[in-house]
């Protein structure tokens, strides 16, 4: 639908990922004037899913969390037709396979651990300690905490570096996109708590289903797909088509977009990560659950069909595998070879089914991390995203909100969402 020139709206919203969503949803729900753009032909940003080859591919490795407030708040769970994980990960060490599960769901694994004599009762009794105080301290206790990298923060809780090499140092390289414990531990104990409180699942159709869901919740023609904004004007946006007029502008895109239409914002570096996906003809591990290696060949692994059956189309099984970076042809045969010996079984029958590449999926997040910052930019300019919060979808969409209320409180709304 083409703008009429001079159209003239409340608020116009960058961007209909996460963030750019719930903006335009809370400024539509305190009844301003709202047009949502998004560039691209569907909405969700990085949160995407494609079909290929009757797969089910999600744009990277996706995992949707139930723990997070913002997600309780905006979506029916129901609709999404969630299926859970196994709880914990499963890594590969070179003596074998190591079970780690949540120590607050199930505590035999934690006793067959400390049996096996694979994990001391110093490590088990930390994780235990770091988990009670994780369910139950208030998140307010996390944010006035004096902030250090998470290597910094795991060995001030009293864990050993053996068992942080073997198991936090590749599991969080996963959460992170970085494999050095590098990140604000702000973040890991937001994350760590998230984890513990809620589940982590898969929608039935992928997880583009959630940003889908979103979007269905504005009123209709609020939202304008394939309509890329080339610039910023003094009293709008410009199109191809139109000059949209705004009271005010919320720029909702990623880092790279944001920096190119708001010259002078300086977004933190983003980490780049590859998932490739392999169709095999049977399961190589029969069960919803998380593999990680502690060599850290690669990032995690999953049989995603394992979690969601109808993720393939023939029966098959589709395997999801992340690695940091994006790595040429050599390090991919590498990385498929290290699937043989994880999974114990020959990867060389796997078909390649799908490989996406994407870059900026993370925000880089060292200490001392701010966990909430304004979105205000200047009078009428605002800026939102994981970017500007933590580097995930409880993240994206508080930055979202907090857009929203900033937008409302200097355009003199009476209402708040």
């Amino acid at each position: 639908m083409a703008e009429a020139q001079g159209d003239r709206y409340d608020v116009v919203v960058i961007g209909a990922g996460a963030a750019g969503l719930a903006c335009a949803a809370d400024l539509d729900t305190a009844g301003l004037r709202v047009r949502l753009l998004e560039s691209e032909d569907t909405v969700g940003g990085r949160i995407r899913t494609d079909r290929v080859a009757g797969f089910t591919t999600d744009r990277g490795f996706q995992v949707f969390n139930t723990g997070y407030p913002q997600v309780k708040r905006r979506l029916d769970l129901r609709a999404l037709r969630l299926r859970p994980f196994t709880p914990g990960v499963l890594v590969h060490t070179d003596a074998g396979r190591l079970r780690l599960g949540d120590p607050t769901r199930r505590p035999r694994d934690g006793v067959g651990l400390l049996t096996g004599g694979r994990v001391g009762p110093r490590d088990l009794l930390a994780l235990g300690v770091l988990s009670a105080r994780a369910l139950l301290a208030p998140a307010s206790r996390v944010r006035a905490r004096s902030d250090v990298t998470t290597r910094t923060a795991l060995a001030d809780a009293g864990f050993s570096e053996e068992f942080v090499e073997m198991f936090f140092r590749p599991f969080l390289s996963g959460v992170f996109l970085e494999d050095s414990l590098e990140t604000s531990a702000r973040f890991f104990h937001l994350v760590w708590r998230s984890m513990l409180r809620g589940t982590l699942c898969l929608p039935r159709d992928g997880i583009g289903a959630v940003p889908a869901q979103l979007a269905a919740g504005l009123p209709p023609g609020a939202l304008r797909t394939s309509s890329p904004v080339s610039g910023l004007t003094p009293g709008g946006v410009l199109l191809d088509d139109a000059e949209l007029r705004a009271r005010a502008v919320v720029v909702a895109t990623g880092a790279g977009a944001a920096a190119r239409l708001l010259p002078g914002l300086r977004p933190s570096p983003g980490r780049t990560v590859t998932t490739l996906y392999h169709a095999a003809e049977r399961s190589p591990l029969p069960e919803p659950t998380l593999l990680v290696d502690a060599r850290r060949r690669f990032l995690n692994s999953c049989v995603l069909t394992e979690v969601q059956p109808g993720f393939s189309a023939d029966g098959r099984a589709l395997v999801s595998t992340s690695v940091l970076g994006a790595p040429g042809p050599a390090e991919e045969a590498a990385v498929v070879s290290a699937l043989a010996e994880a999974y114990g079984t020959d990867t060389g029958t796997w078909e390649p089914v799908h490989r996406v590449t994407v870059r900026g999926a993370l925000p880089a997040m060292p200490p001392p991390l701010p966990l909430t910052r304004t979105t205000r930019l200047a009078p009428g300019r605002y800026v939102c995203g994981d970017h500007r919060a933590t580097g995930s979808l409880q993240g994206a969409l508080a930055s979202g909100a907090r857009a929203a209320r900033e937008v409302l409180a200097d355009l003199g709304a009476t209402r708040e969402p």
